[in-house]
């Protein structure tokens, strides 16, 4: 190691290496160890220059234009300066004398502070840009202690349910950077989840898990990344031993809400159509999501929907159905005869798309309220007129309970019993 004494006190003094040469100007460095003793100051100048070596491979790292790997550079340069790296909002609050004594050790070039190490020193670097998606990628590293041990297999059953949670999430709220998550988007997740327990018999501890597996992975790598967001996954979990039914919305709401002119401006009009369809149908979102042009029979003499597992599974027998056409609903199929290709095989978009457009206009009748508590009001309202059980539980699909003896209603009169009650 080369060292050198000046009167009384040893110097580090090294030429700059080849490969550093690029992001240091100075041909040689030179520095006080601070000590009067050889054994000392030869263990120093080791330490000093590993530092060294350590700050000019994050300033290389830093040359890169991507964000992420910026960001870092600017983080371990700031520790390899003795520091630890606060973004310029975090510094702000600091003590006037922590500031002054950053911004007097950022080195100057030909007059000209040294860019990379005033953003390191100063909380210059831009946060980078982590989508929902590389958070996954990135967490896989950062957790290898987790799977020390594990079989091939037991690393696959403990890897598929994190990769499942990250999916689904991405499925409704679409590949965010962390930073854009919105308490909004975990609502939305939140009642898309109580959705599909309602509708695919599930428990909410299918929910609570996925909600657990996403808090691992972003929390983790918001840790590990030093980004320091505030994620909102708090207070999402579902209460166990109970499935989440929502609740219908009023007749009322429905008529002087939901159907009053313009009140869905500014949803896309897919979306409106399947909320409109829903109406005076009752069906799931995903049935009308998932419709063919096959399906929609509007020239018929009874205008009608006729459900059949055409190219996908349908969720049970019971599911495939014929359903009359009237009002709002009518009107809605009549604008895409050929179905939703929006939304085909991505319900998951539509639930979160609507429900947030109809949270953020005041559209919900309580924060309970969701789009699939149209289904709920629509078989409110056969109830209340009346209807023949068998009659109601073949429009909605569901089972009867005992074995179905004929073909049910037939459609004009099912038409008939459901045109008092359309909207």
């Amino acid at each position: 190691m080369g060292i050198t004494k000046r009167g009384k006190t040893w110097h580090l003094r090294k030429r700059v290496p080849v490969d550093y040469q690029s992001v240091e100007h100075r041909f040689e460095i030179v520095c006080s160890l601070h000590t009067d003793s050889e054994v000392i100051a030869r263990q120093k100048a080791d330490q000093i220059w590993q530092h060294q070596i350590e700050a000019w491979e994050a300033k290389l790292a830093g040359d890169t234009e991507e964000a992420e790997r910026r960001f870092d550079a600017a983080q371990r340069l700031a520790k390899a300066r003795g520091v630890r790296y606060l973004d310029a909002a975090q510094l702000a609050n600091r003590p006037i004398e922590d500031i002054l004594d950053r911004v007097e050790a950022v080195p100057t070039r030909s007059g000209q502070p040294d860019v990379q190490e005033a953003e390191a020193l100063l909380g210059g670097a831009p946060m980078p840009s982590i989508t929902i998606s590389r958070a996954l990628d990135l967490y896989w590293g950062y957790a290898k202690d987790r799977i020390l041990g594990k079989s091939p297999d037991q690393i696959r059953r403990w890897e598929n349910p994190r990769k499942k949670a990250i999916a689904n999430l991405i499925a409704v709220i679409g590949d965010k950077p962390l930073a854009e998550i919105s308490g909004d988007d975990m609502l939305d997740f939140r009642d898309w989840w109580l959705e599909r327990i309602e509708t695919e018999d599930l428990t909410p501890n299918s929910a609570n898990k996925d909600l657990v597996h996403l808090g691992d992975v972003l929390k983790t790598v918001n840790k590990k990344k030093r980004l320091h967001l505030v994620l909102p996954l708090s207070d999402l979990s579902l209460k166990e031993g109970r499935k989440g039914k929502r609740p219908p919305f009023s007749d009322n709401w429905i008529r002087t809400k939901l159907l009053a002119p313009n009140a869905l401006r500014g949803l896309n009009p897919q979306a409106q159509a399947i909320l409109l369809g829903m109406v005076n149908t009752g069906m799931r979102p995903s049935e009308l999501a998932a419709l063919r042009p096959e399906e929609i029979c509007l020239d018929d003499p009874v205008p009608h929907l006729r459900l059949q597992p055409l190219g996908r599974h349908l969720k049970s027998q019971n599911a495939e159905r014929k359903i009359p056409l009237l009002g709002v609903s009518l009107d809605a199929l009549r604008a895409f005869p050929g179905g939703f290709d929006r939304y085909q095989g991505n319900s998951a978009s539509l639930s979160a798309t609507v429900n947030k457009f109809l949270r953020e206009n005041g559209l919900l009748e309580t924060p309970e309220h969701s789009l699939y508590g149209l289904r709920h009001s629509f078989e409110d309202r056969m109830l209340g007129a009346k209807i023949d059980e068998r009659i109601r539980r073949d429009i909605l699909g569901h089972a009867l309970g005992r074995e179905r003896y004929g073909e049910g209603g037939r459609l004009e009169m099912v038409a008939e019993l459901l045109s008092p009650i359309a909207f």
